[in-house]
């Protein structure tokens, strides 16, 4: 996983060293990591308290409470989502300073504002489709990838995937009790939200209670799956209990070194693999609200983003293709989402926003295969003015 986040490095570093006005170098990433990264090792003393799952403002998101994950794009109406299923959701890294090594979870602070990105921009995927529940918890900082050592790694990510486990735990006990489950994730969510699988439903009865888990973004490989008992990769629209992994690049990028036997579905079909996906199968992109804060230099206080609602659905923007390992799509340099383009053409951002509709229009379609009989659709397209 290392390598693979190595390669989504650059883009947020120069950012990160252009606004303090530093000269950049070929030693960018060592330098940055000197100045700005956690200046002792991982220390137990350190960390904040664990969070209390029984309290709701430990959760992102919260069904009943309005929060970001609540966002839909310009034009679409919810049904009252909340009766048949639940989606659990770990968001990936927004702790980008380098004061520790794992978030203090300060509630004014950048790191939450990134968390309301999150929320707005890929949880909110799922709300067409049931109850959202989003852990805050004690994430590995951003410089866990680029100037940890293998011991700190480990300790970093057992914690943060202590705290997803005890959430999800909390979450089976007191709020799901025995409802259809989806499992979502980004990133370093996705490392989390992996484990999970791998160690708590794989295999268990909760694997037949799993609608599916969608779980872009990261290093899932055809061997990590195949090592496991029961969940599989996803090869068609209306297959549930199986997993859906991609990574995004532009036509012409460079995928990151080392990394190879990527997991890949089109979510424009949702086959494993197989040939390019025309425009016309895409549902639609959606811009996103707000900016994430890729700063890593100075304190970690809150800047004030503001979140305006969710652009309109932009349909048959791209075409998609499965490539040797990875998720390809148009130069999208010319659009409302070139601002999170990282250099390379990685569109590793845009796991979410680009396929927007995709994944909220399929998440309905698997529920339904679930379930077995059709059901309401949960949104429509009201038409714009």
């Amino acid at each position: 996983m290392r390598k693979f986040i190595l390669g989504l490095l650059a883009f947020v570093l120069l950012l990160a060293v252009i606004a303090a006005g530093i000269v950049v170098s070929g030693n960018t990433l060592n330098v940055l990591a000197l100045i700005a990264g956690p200046p002792r090792d991982w220390d137990e003393k350190r960390l904040a308290p664990a969070p209390d799952y029984a309290v709701a403002s430990s959760w992102a998101a919260w069904p009943g409470r309005e929060d970001f994950s609540d966002y839909a794009p310009q034009g679409l109406v919810l049904r009252n989502a909340d009766q048949t299923v639940d989606v659990f959701f770990v968001h990936p890294t927004g702790y980008m300073n380098g004061a520790d090594w794992n978030s203090p979870m300060n509630p004014d602070s950048r790191t939450e504002e990134n968390t309301n990105w999150m929320m707005a921009n890929q949880a909110s995927a799922f709300n067409g489709v049931g109850r959202v529940y989003a852990p805050r918890y004690r994430q590995a900082s951003f410089f866990r990838y680029i100037s940890a050592s293998d011991d700190v790694v480990r300790k970093t990510m057992d914690l943060a995937y202590g705290d997803v486990l005890r959430a999800f735990e909390h979450f089976l006990a007191n709020e799901n009790r025995g409802r259809p489950f989806i499992i979502a994730s980004h990133s370093q969510g996705s490392q989390h939200a992996f484990r999970l699988l791998r160690e708590r439903i794989d295999g268990t009865p909760l694997a037949s209670q799993m609608v599916v888990a969608y779980v872009p973004g990261t290093d899932i490989t055809n061997g990590k799956v195949a090592e496991l008992k029961s969940i599989k990769v996803c090869d068609s629209p209306e297959q549930t209990g199986c997993l859906l992994h991609w990574a995004t690049m532009g036509e012409g990028g460079t995928p990151p070194s080392g990394i190879s036997d990527l997991v890949c579905v089109n979510p424009l079909t949702w086959k494993r693999d197989g040939s390019r996906a025309a425009p016309e199968a895409h549902k639609g992109g959606v811009p996103v609200s707000g900016a994430f804060s890729a700063q890593m230099l100075g304190d970690d206080a809150a800047q004030g983003m503001q979140f305006p609602p969710l652009g309109a659905p932009m349909p048959g923007l791209t075409w998609a293709e499965c490539r040797a390992g990875y998720l390809y799509v148009r130069d999208l340099a010319d659009t409302v989402f070139a601002g999170l383009i990282i250099p390379g053409r990685n569109y590793h951002g845009l796991d979410y926003p680009l396929f927007h509709m995709d994944i909220r229009q399929n998440a309905e379609q698997r529920t339904r295969a679930w379930f077995g009989a059709s059901q309401p659709a949960a949104t429509k397209v009201m038409p714009q003015e």
